[in-house]
């Protein structure tokens, strides 16, 4: 049984798992009891400070136990929890503290141009729980938690913005049914066991790390929390002190464990429970290596987006299923695909479409931006994507790309994706990324760009050769450009339109 807020159901499992640990990083680790006490005492102290229903707190996160403790205190009082992530720009600062007429700034630092807003230290998270204790009624029984009065399902949660790559950043407006029924598509999806540890290095600034730590909230499991994926020895040692049981990474993260520590994560393979993957389509190639040096592990690839998040998985260790499948709807999704004029079809590998869902894990809309939700939601249930795929007799959904990315070489459909798992491969390659680009004879062609390894030599005819036999010939670059870094996102997506306009 799930309840309406994360915040409640987190209350719920103090009282059933006051000892079981909850949160924890690199410098603490807080059970269930001590959690609920510090979101607690620290409600009261925002309640005395104005937050209240509808009042939007801008949080910078730090991926620590504290940060989580600010959200789920901002909510208890349904405040609105607008997370930034790490060092965010003072621009964005400004731009979104501005739009949402932010009442209270958190974080590390404070910051002198936002002149009379009030400023809290995010590690002053638990500094008033013995507050709570003293009062006493927060937590002592089911009887006690029904005086409180919890934020209901359709009561907005948080506002999750864009990183603004292409423009002005998007706010994606979140109800806290919405994070309930995303936290039930993850806690069903992965058969997540109640001692469940899981560790989180994905940034709880987004919706992917958010997400994990809600399922695992609800669940009544434990979340590790992970700052720098790059100090894999201090990672190991987590693993091991804290027995995690599972973990949630992004591709280009678990590419980072593999380069730096070969085949090191395999020594977890008989208490690694599952592993989920998202923010990002895994290489079937990264699939089928995970899956030998993890045989008994479930390992997930999720699909789903901010708006509607974690709609789509599929385990993909075993699965025989042809290349792009993501598996089946989660529980509270719904999935259909629709042509350019967004009208429903039967689909099929030979008549793609585009993927469209619904269900109670859709977001509210977008904030302040009618019209863009309009778009987005026309009928406000189904929101339409422009990633293509299809879906198979048997329910499976498959994608093949984002429209736009998808490289379309004299009417065959190539990934990009599928090029970078095996560039990746070759020693002298740091980095690497692939994209259409116009060609007057095929009208696409793909051109990949490529970082070198420190002090690597490139040979330009060795490296075809090389190209030559990983890539079958109508998936060979006609063009190679060497730079100096791929451009990325916060969680490892390649800006691919920033690429394309290097070619316009």
């Amino acid at each position: 049984m799930f309840y309406p807020s994360i915040v409640e159901n987190l209350a719920h499992n103090a009282i059933k798992y006051p000892d079981r640990l909850c949160l924890a990083d690199a410098k603490a680790a807080l059970t269930y009891k001590e959690t609920w006490d510090s979101v607690c005492g620290l409600a009261m102290k925002l309640d005395s400070m104005g937050v209240a229903r509808e009042k939007c707190v801008i949080v910078e996160c730090n991926q620590s136990a504290d940060y989580m403790i600010w959200e789920f205190a901002i909510q208890l009082l349904k405040g609105i929890f607008v997370p930034l992530e790490k060092n965010a720009a003072l621009s964005r600062i400004l731009e979104i503290t501005a739009e949402t007429d932010a009442i209270l700034h958190v974080a590390n630092r404070e910051v002198p141009e936002l002149g009379a807003l009030p400023h809290m230290d995010i590690s002053e998270a638990t500094a008033f729980a013995l507050g709570c204790e003293r009062n006493g009624v927060y937590y002592a029984s089911i009887e006690d938690l029904e005086v409180i009065d919890f934020p209901k399902s359709q009561d907005v949660s948080e506002i999750l913005f864009s990183t603004g790559t292409t423009g002005k950043s998007k706010g994606i407006v979140l109800t806290h049914g919405n994070d309930v029924a995303i936290a039930e598509n993850v806690c069903n999806g992965v058969k997540m066991k109640s001692e469940n540890v899981e560790m989180i290095p994905m940034p709880t600034s987004h919706s992917h790390g958010l997400r994990r730590t809600y399922a695992n909230m609800a669940n009544g499991s434990s979340v590790i929390f992970v700052d720098n994926l790059m100090l894999l020895k201090k990672v190991f040692a987590m693993m091991d002190e804290y027995n995690v049981t599972s973990m949630d990474l992004s591709p280009s993260m678990l590419g980072i464990i593999f380069k730096l520590s070969k085949d090191r994560i395999g020594d977890y393979a008989d208490v690694m429970d599952y592993i989920q993957l998202g923010s990002a389509p895994l290489s079937e190639e990264d699939k089928s290596h995970l899956s030998r040096i993890l045989p008994k592990t479930r390992l997930y690839n999720f699909y789903g987006s901010t708006e509607a998040g974690c709609s789509c998985l599929m385990d993909f260790n075993g699965a025989d299923k042809p290349k792009g499948c993501i598996g089946k709807p989660a529980t509270n999704a719904e999935f259909i695909v629709v042509d350019e004029n967004r009208q429903p079809i039967e689909s099929s590998i030979d008549n793609p479409g585009f993927l469209a869902s619904r269900g109670a894990i859709n977001m509210k809309e977008y904030f302040k931006a009618p019209e863009l939700t309009k778009e987005a939601m026309p009928e406000g249930d189904y929101i339409y994507t422009k990633d293509m795929g299809y879906i198979d007799e048997e329910g499976y959904v498959y994608m093949l790309g984002r429209k736009d990315d998808v490289i379309n070489f004299g009417g065959v459909k190539i990934s990009p994706e599928e090029i970078e798992s095996m560039v990746i491969k070759n020693d002298i390659i740091a980095d690497c990324a692939c994209v259409p680009v116009d060609d007057p004879i095929t009208g696409q062609a793909p051109k990949l760009y490529i970082t070198l390894e420190k002090d690597a030599e490139y040979d330009a005819k060795v490296f075809k050769g090389f190209l030559a036999e990983v890539l079958d010939a109508n998936k060979q670059p006609k063009f190679i450009e060497i730079i100096d870094e791929i451009p990325r996102t916060f969680n490892g997506k390649i800006k691919r339109k920033d690429l394309m306009a290097m070619n316009k």
